[in-house]
């Protein structure tokens, strides 16, 4: 594991949760603000047992635990991870970029709530990712997530350098196609965590204003300078 925040109130809606930092991702996101987690292997790592021991001397504080990352999906014991801490009476959320469809079937049943994040629109994933056919199984998993029946938000980063008031409106098409009915932009950070410069279409009030009107539940995050 890449770490571990032993607890939050902002990753898990209504719930105090321990936060796990899965170390690895495929994807290479340009404007990634963890980019510590995305190889597969670096120093400092914590253990899965060291994770359940602190949750062990936190029963009765905590409601849950979220998986987060780095990718959770690009875990290949993520199950068994979710299983275990199930068994010891948390909820379970996740965080993802929807990298897997075969695991996120697997692993849905097990689950409390998803944070899904939709990096662009899905057919041009491969400028924002750096990854071809990203885009096609991130689509995959908002579909099996939209028909799974668990709460959920979806989230897109705001990259000025990628994404305009079009891809941002081709998100939301896609995204009310599948039935969603919560989304949040989220503004970029740089790798110093303050705001990424210059104007972006979070910036763009008409569309803002046409958003809350397409989804029942619409947030627009801004970074923390």
């Amino acid at each position: 594991m890449g770490g571990l925040e032993p607890f939050s109130t902002l990753d898990f809606p209504g719930r105090l949760a321990a936060v796990v930092f899965c170390q690895g991702c495929p994807l290479r996101c340009g404007y990634c603000h963890n980019p510590e987690l995305i190889p597969p292997q670096a120093e400092g790592l914590v253990t899965f047992g060291d994770v359940l021991s602190v949750l062990d001397s936190r029963k009765g504080f905590l409601d849950a635990v979220v998986f987060s990352g780095g990718e959770p999906l690009a875990q290949a014991a993520l199950l068994p991870a979710i299983e275990a801490v199930k068994a010891r009476g948390f909820a379970v959320a996740l965080h993802t970029a929807g990298t897997s469809p075969k695991l996120l079937e697997k692993v849905l049943p097990h689950l409390d709530w998803v944070g899904f994040d939709v990096k662009a629109p899905f057919e041009g994933y491969e400028g924002v990712t750096g990854v071809a056919k990203a885009g096609g199984k991130a689509r995959a998993c908002l579909e099996l997530l939209s028909r799974s029946g668990i709460a959920f938000e979806v989230r897109t980063t705001v990259w000025p350098e990628r994404l305009g008031a079009a891809d941002i409106r081709a998100i939301a098409f896609a995204l009310e196609q599948n039935g969603v009915s919560r989304f949040v932009l989220q503004e970029t950070r740089t790798p110093d965590r303050k705001p990424w410069p210059g104007p972006g279409a979070l910036d763009d009030a008409a569309l803002m204003a046409e958003l809350a009107g397409r989804f029942e539940d619409f947030e627009v995050r801004r970074a923390q300078s």
